[in-house]
């Protein structure tokens, strides 16, 4: 649209365009990854996929270890150090609006590393205990069909 001027005018309410993008323009590829990085595989039977399903029991209690030697202490240090710049940083800021409002953000940190340790104690926990449960699962669902099957004990 243009006026007798050669200015372009515009035209309200004129419905979607054609595409997403200028014509002539593609769609540049959705890469949810750096240039160069390649993304992991997306299950065991992807293509180039691990056909591994699960890790070993070995893996599992390294894994439970490294919650243990590293991430909890790591994260007990962590949480402690904070504790102590945020009541030095409480003190010099006494008597101002914002020493109430370190108080409380040092409250919700605490809560939040006390919800963090659980859990990292409940995965460790359960780590240690996964091989023996699905072994036990195994074995017991092993016994509950053999106990029904209509060639046991012939």
């Amino acid at each position: 649209m243009s006026d007798d001027l050669g200015q372009v005018g515009m035209r309200l309410n004129s419905g979607p365009p054609a595409g997403p993008f200028a014509p002539g323009v593609t769609a540049p590829p959705v890469v949810p990854y750096a240039p160069g990085v390649t993304p992991p595989p997306a299950g065991p039977f992807a293509p180039g996929g691990s056909r591994t399903f699960a890790s070993t029991p070995a893996e599992k209690t390294a894994a439970a270890g490294t919650i243990e030697t590293e991430l909890e202490p790591g994260t007990k240090s962590a949480a402690e150090h904070a504790d102590d710049a945020t009541k030095a940083a409480q003190k010099g800021f006494e008597g101002w609006d914002t020493a109430a409002a370190l108080k409380k953000v040092a409250d919700t940190w605490d809560q939040q590393v006390t919800t963090l340790m659980g859990r990292l104690a409940g995965e460790k926990t359960g780590l240690r205990g996964a091989s023996g449960y699905i072994t036990r699962n195994d074995t017991g669902l092993g016994n509950q069909f053999l106990s029904q099957s209509q060639l046991h004990g012939v």
